[in-house]
């Protein structure tokens, strides 16, 4: 996978059945500067994780990344910048990647969905021991290093 101005291409030679998915890590700043995290809980899945979802025809990912946050969050967000990839084996045995984008919520409010069933702000120490799958986990690892991840001056 390369990245180029901002959106991720996938190559030519990519398994014709890759399922292409993007989604939002979503931060806030908070009394004192200090920066949170949004983490959503699917019961339908039983897990904490990022929102995210897949990318409609004709959408970069990063379109599909804010249109999936909004769909799932009730927020809409700006993107800050790209914030990296996953990819594993979707549970109907497909390949998947997920472009991930850091964000920042401007407006809105989450309310229970179809697809999301509540939605929690992390301090930062909090988030990675809430989320379920390791993949997640791993990204946040090196989200965490982003100096736009850091506590601002109050």
């Amino acid at each position: 996978m390369y990245l180029l101005s901002g959106e991720l291409i996938v190559p030519k030679d990519a398994p014709t059945d890759l399922i292409r998915a993007a989604g939002g890590i979503i931060r806030r700043l908070v009394a004192g500067g200090r920066v949170e995290v949004a983490c959503i809980y699917r019961e339908s899945r039983s897990d904490w994780t990022f929102p995210k979802g897949k990318i409609d025809e004709g959408e970069t990912f990063e379109q599909g990344a804010l249109r999936e946050v909004e769909e799932e969050t009730g927020m809409r967000c700006s993107v800050i910048r790209f914030a990296g990839t996953t990819n594993y084996t979707h549970r109907k045995g497909k390949p998947k990647i997920v472009a991930y984008y850091l964000m920042e919520a401007n407006t809105g409010e989450f309310a229970p969905n179809e697809e999301v069933d509540e939605l929690v702000w992390l301090a930062m120490e909090q988030v990675r021991a809430h989320l379920t799958w390791e993949r997640d986990q791993e990204l946040f690892d090196e989200v965490t290093k982003f100096p736009e991840m850091r506590a601002q001056a109050s």
